[in-house]
């Protein structure tokens, strides 16, 4: 009899153990679809990209109004993490902080100055011994207008990040070169925290002033 009773507590306590993880289960997996739920109902954006990508995006499929007519075109025109950077950097209607550390890859440069053009305000941050680099696209840019500022430290400046209109922030490893897109192992978090975007747009204003090129006239 005893035996019985001590199978029965067993068992009555399996199932009830069973039962509290179940629950616990449930109720885990329905705060996680609350927050999803709340952040897009906030309009919350968190996004992640990898790198490298097997083939380079095509800019004009993903950008051009009129999209990719090359029948030909040796460019990808399937979603990957570069046409996912060209899309966020599209969206700017107002401006486009960028601070980068190596800049050479024409397809983006090319996407900033059709924004310029366009009447949004690009404001540019690299690293001094990067400008004259192979293939840099710093010299196109500033021909266009582009205000563009360096450090002048013998250590880098080594940021890579983008704020879009002061809202969106873009943030990671990847530099603006074809080497980032298809053969470094890369990533770049995105996202419209607001308390996260604040403090990358206050280091952007902080350096932006440290490089102005009329405090380093003032003290040589």
């Amino acid at each position: 009899m005893g035996k019985l009773l001590v199978i029965a507590f067993g068992t009555v306590s399996a199932v009830i153990t069973t039962e509290l993880i179940y629950q616990c289960f449930v109720w885990q997996r329905g705060k996680r679809k609350q927050r999803k739920l709340k952040h897009e109902e906030e309009g919350m954006i968190t996004e992640v990209l990898f790198f490298p990508d097997k083939e380079v995006a095509c800019k004009n499929h993903f950008i051009s109004d009129r999209g990719c007519f090359n029948t030909k075109c040796r460019y990808s025109h399937a979603k990957t993490s570069l046409s996912e950077l060209y899309r966020h950097l599209n969206t700017a209607d107002k401006s486009l902080d960028v601070s980068i550390f190596c800049f050479t890859c024409f397809d983006l440069a090319e996407i900033l100055i059709m924004k310029h053009k366009r009447g949004v305000k690009i404001r540019i941050m690299t690293d001094d011994e990067q400008v004259d680099s192979s293939g840099a696209q710093i010299w196109n840019l500033r021909k266009e207008g582009i205000p563009i500022r360096t450090d002048r430290s013998s250590y880098l400046m080594h940021h890579k990040f983008v704020i879009v209109d002061s809202r969106l922030l873009i943030n990671g490893s990847f530099n603006w070169t074809r080497q980032a897109i298809t053969g470094n192992q890369e990533n770049l978090l995105i996202t419209n925290d607001s308390y996260v975007v604040n403090e990358f747009r206050n280091e952007f204003e902080k350096l932006w002033k440290e490089f102005d090129p009329k405090i380093y006239a003032e003290s040589e």
